[in-house]
């Protein structure tokens, strides 16, 4: 009779978690992500390999150190994986620094406040990630040597790489698979990166900052400033954030009875928000790289028509919470083209990083940087409490003032941190090839 209790207490919960999935076969979505985009290979053994390359001495891994704070989170498949929760080196995303500025500034805000130390690096270049999603023009050999240069100067200076970009991610656990996998691949990269006094580096987990989000979520959320119990937040997961190589993301009991990725949906969880269902949160935000750029009025049709109204309709969402650049480009800037049709819905959207800065008390406008946003987040902020209209008046006039040249631009850290550091190779490091002839030379 207990058994049964459980049994029935459990449905409820399930129901009450998912209820747009009421017709849903788990097992179908489950064999949709496990098997149709994981690595034929396995996440287990892709490691296991990458430990005996390193014994062989074909690369070197990036460790995450004890004074990286790690913290053990759970995958898909119930593997550990390791995110270090402090000195970061942060892999930014070209699109966020271009179109959501809001979005890293949030981050490092973030960091700034919990105290953590990070490398905002001057000297990272893209992943190149549109040029392989977008256009297919790219091959093997360069996408690696994109990814292991980016790695390496992280590795040199000894900070962990914390991934911005979805994409990037995605992207990088991808090509970490290809580079351990063939060795045709190593062998044609290494004298590449050797010209550059380089080496083959891999990090020992790829990490995605929502996953460093979601595991100090409790610790950020404790200086919440604000209440946002009567908040119902709808939450779409990147596609390249957790279809890409899946099993290699976070996953966690406490959210969605772990059966959708732990970030951002634990993000808005432990910020104290309700988080809602709606049928359509598989599907992709509609932006998808190849047709954003080749089909952009699908893109927003889909956009509003799979995502927005659903969300809205079904989940009565008060705001989007994503996790990658272009979703979050892709769920608020294709509102406008509903509302010239009649469609005014108007659901704020935010990186979770956006949200969770504000919650926390980060000005709106100057870290945050709302006014980048199409869809009106205001209505957003005063429903929890931030006094809009002051924050707006301070920013207006804080533009006046450096227009006018009578206050100085404000900065999360000093410009050009620890410059000597970011261009200096501390003595550790030394590149594979001239460490085995000086070896060679003292034995002879």
């Amino acid at each position: 009779m207990a058994t049964q209790e459980i049994d029935k207490k459990m449905e409820e919960e399930l129901k009450e978690a998912f209820p747009m999935a009421d017709n849903m076969d788990w097992n179908e979505v489950y064999q949709r992500i496990i098997y149709r985009y994981s690595t034929p290979h396995g996440l287990d053994h892709v490691k296991e390999e990458l430990y005996k390359l390193e014994d062989k001495g074909e690369i070197i891994i990036h460790h995450i150190k004890p004074y990286n704070n790690p913290v053990k989170m759970q995958t898909l498949n119930g593997s550990p994986k390791v995110i270090p929760t402090t000195k970061l080196w942060q892999h930014k995303s070209c699109g966020q620094c271009g179109h959501i500025p809001g979005y890293p500034t949030s981050v490092f805000w973030m960091m700034n406040k919990m105290e953590i130390d990070y490398m905002d690096e001057p000297h990272q270049t893209s992943c190149t990630g549109w040029n392989y999603h977008a256009s297919g023009a790219s091959n093997p050999v360069a996408l690696a040597g994109v990814y292991v240069r980016n790695m390496w100067r992280a590795y040199e200076i000894d900070y962990f790489p914390l991934i911005h970009c979805g994409t990037s991610f995605g992207h990088y656990k991808e090509i970490r698979n290809m580079l351990v996998l063939h060795k045709e691949i190593r062998d044609k990269l290494r004298p590449i990166m050797r010209k550059m006094d380089m080496d083959i580096v891999i990090p020992e987990e790829v990490v995605h900052y929502s996953e460093w989000l979601y595991t100090m979520s409790k610790k950020a959320a404790q200086q919440k400033k604000y209440d946002l119990s009567n908040i119902r937040a709808a939450v779409h997961t990147p596609c390249h954030v957790y279809k890409l190589v899946p099993e290699d993301t976070i996953y966690d009991p406490d959210v969605f009875q772990g059966r959708r990725p732990a970030a951002p949906s634990g993000t808005a969880q432990n910020f104290g928000a309700k988080l809602v269902d709606y049928s359509t949160w598989w599907d992709c935000c509609g932006f998808g790289f190849r047709h954003i750029l080749t089909e952009r009025e699908f893109s927003r049709s889909f956009a509003l028509f799979k995502k927005v109204i659903p969300a809205v309709e079904e989940g009565k969402a008060d705001i989007f919470v994503t996790s990658d650049t272009g979703c979050v480009t892709t769920l608020d800037k294709s509102q406008w083209a509903g509302k010239a049709h009649g469609f005014n819905y108007n659901l704020p959207v935010l990186a979770d990083a956006q949200f969770a800065a504000i919650a926390m008390g980060a000005d709106p406008y100057t870290i945050a940087q709302v006014h980048w946003h199409a869809t009106d987040v205001e209505g957003f902020m005063r429903k929890i409490g931030v006094n809009v209209d002051d924050y707006k008046e301070k920013f207006i006039q804080y533009l006046a003032d450096l227009r006018e040249g009578k206050a100085e631009p404000e900065y999360l850290y000093k410009p050009h941190r620890k410059i000597d550091f970011y261009l200096s190779v501390p003595e550790r490091v030394k590149w594979y090839k001239g460490e085995k002839a000086q070896t060679s030379n003292t034995s002879k």
